[in-house]
């Protein structure tokens, strides 16, 4: 009932909005304005014909935000409100989109690693061969695996679309506040591109180096030892992408990268105090072991032929490979008498994973009827090995993927109003050998299978534009995942295990439901979207000592989005407000009722967002505040009750013929506060209580050519 009153009062203002907005905006302006294609939603037909919420982040945002913050992940958290806090750290463990785990891709190809979920797809790319990020919002499975809490697609830079040369260059240099030497920063990168006749190609390179983070009290932050940091790290990365185009309707493309990130390995974490709020920090020391590091690698093939019987054929080969390695410890985990004395051994571990697979899907339309039909084949190979004795302690696990699917979209009175839908048959095989666990769980000598299973998913919805600017829509969709399989067979107790009979790999199947309305008339952009979602076997991430395991439990999730720009009577100045609120239940008993609040390693705060620009003739102004309220978490530990805290960011550009210089400031401030991850677990762990960063500065220049 609540939430039907908040979605009634939200929506009254929009259809307000949209009615004075009707006579200054005539359909012929809007007619003007190219429709925005989604890739990730796998059609070429526009946002407004899908009964889906989704955003994108053009080129010149995102350029804002990289100037802000650094990262893809920090964009997509400061400007979307049902987005969780980002750790600022190279982990990702904890953030969720709608209080689900979304699934990062780069031109469709999966980043996330479900088997043994490391938790580092948000860094598997340099942002500055990123030209858009597409976002889904909600559970669905338009991508397969991993999109329960929706998808975020990282589109990649392409030639220009005119014969001849261009480049496009940025440096820029950061501090953080206070100037101290060793939280100095920079980046440095260029793009080259050409396109000659039938053939482009665009190739680059960037290197980054990030310095110290500090507080707002100007105190080192201490750096996650484990799951590995952001912060004294240097990162290097390449990209490349050819392709040729075939007669006017076929092109074949290719697409490579790697990207490399280390830390120093020169900081060591000191405890603090949560008991008088005093955060975690860092002293200069040796860490033993190799410094935590991400490797990415992807390559991709692509062959579109837009008039193949009759409609347009699009065929994608990939192939993708990450390396991870994690801090590491004499953890009680790693110990082995037949190596060394119990207490003693030192050990790291390293996720590996391959993937390949092949995305096919051919769209036609039939008169009113839009038809898109596919399959997606995927394997994932994923092994966690204890780098310094070589040990593994998730064994090699195979992960094996046929997923036909179908979907139509029907074009009823001249497009006023749609009716949307389609179903995908995954079918699923996962495969372990014979293998045995660490000495700390016994050993034990597990025997291995290939558990699997096929699931029909649905989606379906309608969508009703009755005028060029205004549509409401309602869906319904399912997405899927699989539990984290590398958590539950690295810590099997139980002796003579087989996996076939043991394996609880049944589909984590999140059901989405949302209705909502936009408003796109003038100088109004406005939408309000309530959704709802559950999943009967959800996965719950519960700490148990020192480590996170999974449980599956009944999930319900539901939450309000509110979104609102509009240009302001002043000449060049735009508001922007975004809200969101997250409301999680989770069932702890078993019986199947939810009887308590998801924590904070689960679920986001709710937010408001609100910003301001002002662009006149050269100059570009952006101020943004993030507020996150305060929440308590029933069922949970009240000692992980969470604050809320408040952030202002800002910046300035101003466009000349040498390019475009940027001051930008994180945490404009100074705001001390600590983050939300930290701030809603462990409470007793005063060495793993994070601040956030204090005020950080940007000075950037970003030339094209």
């Amino acid at each position: 009932m609540r939430f039907s009153l908040l979605l009634s009062a939200a929506l009254l203002p929009i259809a307000a909005a949209a009615q004075a907005q009707d006579s200054a905006a005539a359909p012929e302006e809007d007619s003007e304005n190219a429709p925005i294609i989604v890739t990730a939603a796998r059609t070429s037909l526009p946002i407004t014909a899908l009964p889906l919420t989704a955003e994108v982040i053009d080129r010149a945002t995102l350029e804002r935000q990289l100037q802000i913050s650094g990262s893809v992940v920090d964009a997509v958290a400061a400007l979307t409100p049902s987005f969780s806090p980002a750790r600022q750290k190279l982990t990702g463990q904890g953030e969720t989109l709608r209080g689900r785990s979304p699934l990062f891709a780069i031109d469709g190809i999966p980043q996330t690693a479900p088997l043994r979920d490391g938790s580092r797809d948000g860094f598997t790319i340099d942002p500055f061969f990123i030209d858009r990020v597409e976002l889904i919002l909600g559970s669905n499975a338009l991508q397969g695996i991993g999109g329960t809490g929706g998808v975020i697609n990282q589109v990649t830079v392409s030639a220009p679309a005119e014969d001849g040369w261009s480049a496009r260059t940025i440096l820029q240099g950061t501090a953080e506040s206070g100037f101290r030497s060793d939280g100095f920063g920079g980046k440095v990168g260029a793009l080259i591109a050409n396109r000659s006749g039938a053939f482009d190609v665009v190739v680059g390179a960037a290197y980054e180096r990030r310095g110290v983070f500090r507080d707002g009290e100007q105190r080192r932050i201490a750096p996650d030892g484990t799951q590995g940091d952001l912060m004294d790290s240097d990162s290097l990365s390449f990209f490349a992408k050819a392709g040729v185009n075939l007669g006017d309707t076929v092109r074949i493309e290719a697409m490579g990268q790697r990207f490399h990130l280390q830390g120093d390995g020169d900081l060591i974490a000191v405890n603090g105090n949560r008991a008088t709020g005093l955060p975690s920090t860092a002293i200069a020391g040796v860490v033993p072991g190799e410094a935590p590091e991400n490797l990415a690698e992807s390559l991709a093939l692509t062959l579109t032929a837009d008039d193949l019987g009759g409609g347009a054929l699009r065929i994608r080969g990939f192939w993708n490979r990450t390396a991870d390695i994690y801090g590491g410890g004499t953890f009680a985990d790693f110990q082995d008498p037949a190596i060394a004395p119990q207490g003693t051994l030192f050990d790291q571990s390293q996720n590996i994973s391959r993937k390949w697979g092949v995305n096919a899907s051919w769209e036609r339309g039939f008169g009113p009827l839009n038809t898109v039909i596919g399959v997606d084949l995927l394997n994932d190979h994923t092994v966690q090995v204890l780098a310094q004795t070589g040990r593994a302690w998730v064994p090699p696990t195979d992960y094996r993927s046929i997923a036909p699917f179908a979907q139509g979209n029907l074009a009823l009175w001249d497009g006023k109003v749609r009716l949307a839908g389609g179903v995908r048959w995954e079918n699923v095989e996962i495969t372990i050998d014979d293998y045995q666990t660490l000495w700390f769980y016994g050993p034990q000598q597990v025997g291995g299978g290939s558990p699997s299973f096929d699931r029909v998913l649905p989606n379906g919805g309608i969508v009703i534009e009755p005028t060029p600017g205004i549509r409401a829509y309602a869906s319904y969709a399912q997405g899927y995942t699989v539990p984290d399989v590398g958590r539950i067979t690295r810590a099997i107790r139980t002796p003579n295990v087989d996996l076939d009979r043991f394996l609880d790999i049944a589909p984590i199947v999140a059901d989405n439901r949302e209705v909502g309305v936009e408003v796109n008339r003038g100088p109004v952009e406005a939408s309000a979207t309530y959704f709802w979602s559950d999943s009967d076997k959800g996965q719950l991430l519960v700490l148990v000592g020192d480590v996170f395991e999974v449980q599956r439990q009944r999930i319900e999730i539901e939450g309000l989005e509110l979104n609102l720009t509009t240009q302001t009577p002043i000449p060049g100045l735009r508001l922007g407000f975004g809200y969101a609120h997250l409301n999680g239940r989770v069932d702890t008993n078993g019986d199947g009722i939810v009887n308590a609040d998801l924590d904070g390693a689960n679920i986001g705060p709710d937010r408001l967002n609100l910003s301001a620009d002002y662009t006149t003739g050269p100059v570009s102004l952006r101020l943004q505040s993030r507020k996150h309220f305060s929440r308590k978490f029933e069922g949970g530990d009240p000692r992980n009750d969470f604050a809320g805290y408040t952030l202002l960011d800002g910046s300035v550009s101003v466009a000349t013929t040498f390019g475009s210089f940027t001051l930008a400031a994180q945490n404009l401030l100074d705001k001390q506060y600590i983050d939300y991850n930290s701030d809603t677990q462990r409470p007793t762990d005063n060495l793993r209580f994070f601040a956030g960063r204090g005020r950080s500065v940007t000075l950037g220049w970003l030339a094209n050519f």
